[in-house]
């Protein structure tokens, strides 16, 4: 979803440059200051866009994290019974 969001800001600028809404690069970095505009627009674009899509990964994560971690603790007090 983030490289759609790119996508779509790549294609608004280049756009806008040919339009000349905005300054052409200078000399042949055109297409650099294309690509650089977009992700300065898409960045914060997909930061907000994409926030329950970034909240729903992190609960997942920490649902596995704190799965793991009970099963090495699980793990570890198995082997302090065995050895004791």
């Amino acid at each position: 979803m983030r490289l759609a969001i790119f996508i779509g800001c790549f294609v608004l600028v280049s756009g806008l440059v040919q339009v000349g809404a905005l300054p052409k690069g200078l000399g042949d970095s055109n297409f650099v200051w294309i690509v650089l505009l977009a992700l300065v627009l898409s960045a914060p674009l997909s930061f907000v866009l994409l926030r329950k899509q970034r909240d729903a990964m992190s609960e997942q994560l920490v649902g596995k994290v704190d799965h793991a971690k009970a099963r090495l603790e699980a793990n570890r007090t198995q082997e302090d019974g065995a050895v004791g």
